[in-house]
């Protein structure tokens, strides 16, 4: 998440950098630009794919990736993807782990069923993951 003026800030550094081209957007007002992107900013993009690097949990730039590989692809982001449900394959396992040790049996109190909470969260979280992680995976191992 960014605020627009962060945006803004980094479209003009990428502008800057030849990597789009800015124009007005027709029929918008308040100066509203239309950016498209030119063949250095592809090779960037592509680069910037093929960088291997951990989804994080709460800004989630493999969602942006996903959508840069439609554009710039294949890239080999499906080895990626396969490495990193393997990643969330044992981090479920390892919660999984921890519920069976710390929650085995209701009623609990008010604190035990929040910290069960959390990590129900973390659980549903990497599953969803795994899901995602092989769905992607499958869809970019089609030939383009």
């Amino acid at each position: 998440q960014a605020p627009h003026q962060q945006i803004y800030r980094e479209l003009a550094g990428t502008e800057a950098a030849g990597w789009v081209e800015a124009a007005p957007a027709e029929g918008a007002r308040g100066g509203k630009r239309r950016f498209r992107i030119l063949p250095p900013g592809r090779e960037e993009l592509q680069r910037w794919v093929n960088d291997r690097q951990d989804a994080p949990a709460i800004r989630d730039e493999l969602m942006v990736r996903l959508r840069a590989e439609a554009v710039v692809g294949p890239t080999g982001l499906a080895e990626e993807l396969v490495a990193v449900a393997a990643r969330h394959r044992d981090k479920l396992a390892a919660y999984l782990a921890i519920e069976a040790r710390d929650f085995p049996v209701a009623p609990r109190s008010r604190e035990q069923d929040l910290q069960h909470l959390v990590l129900k969260a973390g659980i549903a979280f990497e599953r969803h993951r795994i899901a995602l992680c092989e769905e992607a995976a499958a869809i970019l191992q089609r030939p383009a």
